[in-house]
């Protein structure tokens, strides 16, 4: 009998945290509230907001604005952004993880400060200090000049600007995931004769899978809707260096509304799916 006192005791712990969470109705109610009418003010109401100007005026209007020379530029150079940045970074975030995780060495810390410079230095300044590398009036300006090469007001400006604003997102998400995880199966590889990139491929690989499509996924979002970094290498020349937020500034400050909010709806649908995709990994890893 003795025995079972201290289970007692821990079914009675468990009850009492379950009763001390338990608040009257009330409480409940009104703290749902609130956070539903914070995200219908916040989130809803603006993407209804967008679509509702984007087709005020018609669908021939709303098919005119996404399918203008413009906008067709805009749109194919977000996608070749994403599409250069995105990958680059994934290797990059796999690379670092595994570097941070797997190993020991002089500099650690630093490179870990160095992922993290991102998140802390304005996108503004960061396109400010390409600026002052690849300008013409910058450190390389006089250089790349006489060599005929155009970074800045170019897309190579346009790919490094988001190439550094999207630089964390892989490898913030890999790092916590792989340190979790441990060394022990890699080592157990190692020991069984496999050789480093077979090891990676057929062990580390699989068990970071979900978390690396996860980080792809905020970086792919973060490199369609980058507006500060781009805005300052850009140059803002239409057809040429416009992103999708560059254009739409555009043509809102030129007071054509419904043509941005058209192009905005295009973002949106892209946040929305991406956000659809973020949730079924989630999903995916959580019932794995």
């Amino acid at each position: 009998m003795a025995g079972h006192v201290p289970m007692q005791h821990a079914k009675t712990n468990v009850e009492l945290n379950h009763s001390s969470l338990k608040e009257p109705k009330v409480v409940r109610w009104l703290l749902t509230f609130i956070a539903l009418a914070f995200l219908a003010l916040f989130l809803v109401l603006p993407l209804i907001t967008i679509f509702m100007t984007a087709f005020q005026k018609g669908w021939e209007t709303y098919l005119t604005a996404i399918t203008n020379p413009d906008a067709l530029a805009a749109i194919k150079l977000t996608l070749i952004v994403v599409l250069i940045t995105v990958p680059l970074n994934a290797v990059f975030g796999v690379v670092a993880a595994w570097l941070i995780t797997k190993f020991d060495f002089k500099g650690k810390n630093l490179l870990i400060t160095l992922i993290d410079l991102p998140f802390a230095v304005s996108p503004v300044i960061a396109g400010l200090v390409f600026i002052l590398l690849f300008g013409a009036q910058g450190l390389f300006g006089e250089w790349l000049f006489n060599q005929d090469i155009k970074i800045v007001f170019a897309i190579p400006g346009i790919i490094l600007a988001t190439l550094f604003v999207t630089l964390p997102f892989v490898a913030k998400e890999l790092i916590p995931l792989m340190q979790a995880q441990g060394s022990a199966e890699e080592e157990a590889s190692l020991t069984l004769g496999a050789s480093g990139f077979k090891t990676f491929f057929l062990v580390t690989l699989p068990n970071i899978k979900w978390g690396l499509l996860y980080g792809i996924i905020l970086c792919n979002a973060r490199a369609i809707g980058e507006f500060g970094a781009v805005s300052v290498v850009s140059g803002h020349i239409r057809g040429m260096t416009n992103t999708m937020p560059l254009h739409i500034e555009i043509l809102y400050n030129e007071y054509q509304f419904a043509a941005a909010f058209a192009v905005a709806s295009l973002m949106s649908v892209l946040a929305i799916f991406t956000l659809i995709v973020k949730n079924i990994i989630e999903w995916k890893a959580k019932h794995i």
